[in-house]
């Protein structure tokens, strides 16, 4: 592995000062422009290339903004990223992506990193583990803005982008009602995340609000995962009096529920309605097609760049802002 070139080799090369061949580079005026054109011309035969790390800690700038998200590979996340990063490269900044696998630990370690990296803001979907805010508190300490989106903590001064998912659980259960659908299961994510308690409580408003109580063996806590979908349905068609209809809050869930339910002879919607949750891609390809809550997440994307783009580089605090995206159900044939 060849070392690369410094403004050392450079100097050894011509004879000159370290100090001297630096404000060469940076055409500082006190150098003449015969050593400039000489520095310039000895750095590209000897594939120069400037320290962008060191120049950012020099200018106190680096035009790096650092987003964290807890997987990558789902489709939300990386349309989520794709929406920041249209915003913010024409404004010339670099999206330095990283993911926390939903580990508290592993995301304050990530947080650690960027900042050394001298990022100028952190933009973070928290993780699923994460209940200790230390490491998010020093980047508010730092004076750099912290924005999250879809999930969030809740600290003083720190803006977010979120879907309405109260709004969603309820729109997504009362369209089943309103088929018909009397016993309404719920495969619900991790409660002690905001968002999937949010689903739950519109779901449960939504039963009360069309005078239907709640049923507790109707209520199932999964992963995001086709693999526990499948389990959770298993274990609903066994009851003496099973479900008429799924209400997912994660289209891995409903995913799993239609695989099994197709696999063991029901029709779908006839016997069995099903909606999930996020709109991935492959709702609208499946036999039959998901019906599923579309959470914008290249709009929540391109909000969340916005309001890093109205904190940064002001001296002031700015003021927490909060923006709630509207729910959208794609009704596709499998609840209709």
């Amino acid at each position: 592995m060849t070392n690369k070139t410094t403004i050392y080799d450079i100097a050894n090369r011509l004879n000159l000062t370290a100090a001297t061949v630096s404000r060469a580079l940076n055409n500082n005026p006190r150098i003449s422009k015969a050593t400039k054109k000489l520095v310039l011309e000895t750095a590209r035969e000897m594939n120069y290339e400037p320290n962008k790390l060191a120049l950012a800690l020099k200018k106190g700038r680096s035009n790096n903004v650092g987003v964290v998200v807890p997987y990558i590979n789902h489709s939300f996340f990386s349309t989520i990223i794709r929406g920041i990063e249209e915003e913010l490269h024409p404004k010339g900044y670099h999206v330095i992506i990283s993911q926390s696998h939903e580990e508290e630990d592993r995301e304050g370690q990530t947080i650690k990193s960027l900042l050394n990296a001298q990022v100028e803001g952190i933009l973070i979907s928290v993780s699923r583990s994460t209940k200790n805010t230390e490491h998010l508190n020093e980047v508010v300490q730092k004076g750099i803005p912290l924005v999250f989106f879809d999930r969030k903590k809740d600290i003083n001064g720190v803006s977010s982008v979120i879907f309405d998912d109260y709004q969603g659980g309820y729109q997504a259960t009362k369209h089943l009602i309103e088929l018909g659908c009397s016993r309404i299961a719920h495969f619900s994510g991790d409660r002690s995340l905001e968002i999937y308690q949010d689903r739950y409580q519109g779901y449960v408003s939504a039963l009360k609000d069309h005078g239907k109580e709640p049923v507790q063996d109707l209520v199932l806590e999964i992963r995001s995962t086709a693999e526990d979908g499948i389990q959770a349905i298993k274990s609903q068609m066994a009851l003496k009096n099973p479900p008429d209809a799924i209400f997912s809050s994660t289209d891995y869930g409903a995913l799993g529920a239609i695989t099994w339910l197709k696999n063991n002879g029901f029709n779908i919607p006839s016997d069995i309605r099903v909606v999930g949750f996020s709109n991935e891609p492959f709702t609208e390809f499946m036999d039959p097609p998901i019906s599923s809550m579309d959470q914008s997440p290249l709009e929540m994307g391109r909000k969340a760049a916005q309001m890093f783009l109205e904190q940064v580089g002001k001296k002031s605090a700015w003021k927490e802002k909060r923006i709630v995206l509207p729910p959208n159900l794609i009704v596709r044939k499998s609840s209709s």
